[in-house]
């Protein structure tokens, strides 16, 4: 509740990353915030408890806008970057689909996010190999891991497209 994060479950409450912070898995965060959007997309605008889900979407919009690496991406561990400190697409991605759906939709104010998401693009779009493949992609796991530029998986590219298609439609809307 305090950091506007979700532990993965309830063995990590109690853990804590190598700088002494709780351990918050970028990808499994990437879940929840991708999960919230799809959530809102198909939830009725009266549902009852829509205010709510929008009210958690927007905290937790506003500490991952706050999170975000200086090359556009979120480490493996959004609180202990520095212990992991190649940048990983798979949280990237359903941060950047996460953000940009929000701007589209006018739940997110542009000014504030555009740059977020803009620069999140950029990293993703950098982290495609010249063959196709979409590198940088944490393997399956429970948390927190190191990563290389060879590393790829399909939830990696299913989130990759995802973001693409959120900032589609944004450039489509401010040209």
């Amino acid at each position: 509740k305090d950091e506007n994060l979700y532990f993965r479950d309830s063995r990590f409450i109690t853990q804590k990353e190598k700088n002494g912070q709780k351990v918050f898995w970028s990808r499994g965060n990437g879940w929840v915030m991708g999960g919230l959007v799809r959530m809102l997309a198909n939830m009725p605008e009266n549902y009852p408890s829509r205010v709510h889900f929008v009210d958690l979407y927007k905290k937790m919009a506003e500490k991952i806008a706050k999170l975000q690496n200086a090359d556009g991406t979120w480490h493996a561990a959004l609180l202990d970057p520095d212990s992991y400190a190649v940048k990983e697409t798979s949280g990237t991605g359903f941060y950047c689909y996460a953000l940009a759906y929000g701007i589209n939709r006018g739940l997110l104010p542009y000014d504030k996010y555009h740059g977020v998401v803009e620069k999140a693009w950029a990293a993703l779009v950098s982290s495609v190999h010249t063959d196709g493949k979409l590198g940088n992609v944490q393997q399956i796991g429970e948390k927190p891991e190191t990563v290389t530029n060879d590393d790829t998986e399909v939830y990696g590219v299913g989130a990759f497209l995802l973001a693409g298609s959120e900032m589609y439609k944004l450039k489509q809307k401010n040209r």
